[in-house]
């Protein structure tokens, strides 16, 4: 069977962002003047930068507002931010078990793997700037036969690939909404993976290898012999 990899959203599954984007909205509202709610901003973290923005900015002023932000990111966003309970033993879990460990997430690449590095959270693959459906492309190019994420979007973005999505009610999801957006499991949070772990592993590389099983398969349903 081939190795697992498992897929995990950053931003409320493996960390809790919410002081230091509160911290940078409030540095966007002083350096432009447009009141931002950070409170309120931070309670509904997942879709991209854009979206959130356009809360608040005129349309003309998003793409600035946006460049802005990401400015004073790494200032104010990254040394407040933690760890959420049980993500490094999560980490830990998919390595321990032979496997590795992808991020795929709505931040750009280079403000996630500042998080990333300054937490010392052990990735192999980091993809950024994907969102809902957009992430299924990572997700299959890696070979992932799992995400976790927080979001109804990343339940989608685990359908998309055809995958198992795992939910975490760490963000602003309820259990009942990523179990309806599809979710095989839902957990309070981190710390029940690695004990769910060897349950999921064997459903997600079931899974994995019927979509390398078919993909040697010929359009007749034979096999193709390469």
């Amino acid at each position: 069977m081939p190795a697992l990899m498992v897929g995990f959203d950053l931003d409320m599954t493996l960390v809790d962002s919410r002081p230091g984007i509160a911290a940078c909205y409030r540095a966007l509202t002083a350096r432009t003047g447009v009141h931002v709610d950070a409170e309120l901003a931070v309670s509904r973290l997942g879709p991209p930068l854009r979206t959130e923005i356009a809360h608040w900015f005129p349309p003309e002023q998003v793409e600035e507002a946006v460049t802005i932000y990401r400015e004073l990111y790494p200032a104010y966003a990254i040394t407040p931010t933690v760890p959420l309970p049980g993500a490094r033993e999560a980490v830990d879990a998919v390595h321990a078990r032979g496997g590795r460990v992808m991020v795929v997430t709505s931040k750009i690449g280079r403000l996630a793997r500042l998080h990333l590095d300054h937490l010392g959270l052990a990735v192999d693959e980091l993809a950024g700037d994907l969102f809902a459906e957009e992430k299924a492309t990572s997700l299959r190019e890696h070979g992932a036969g799992l995400y976790v994420g927080d979001h109804v979007a990343d339940m989608v973005a685990a359908a998309a690939a055809g995958i198992p999505g795992l939910g975490v009610a760490t963000g602003p999801c309820t259990p009942d909404e990523l179990r309806a957006a599809g979710a095989h499991l839902v957990l309070d949070d981190l710390c029940g993976f690695p004990a769910a772990l060897d349950r999921i592993i064997g459903l997600a590389l079931e899974q994995q290898t019927s979509q390398v099983k078919q993909g040697f398969s010929g359009a007749d349903g034979s096999s193709e012999v390469v």
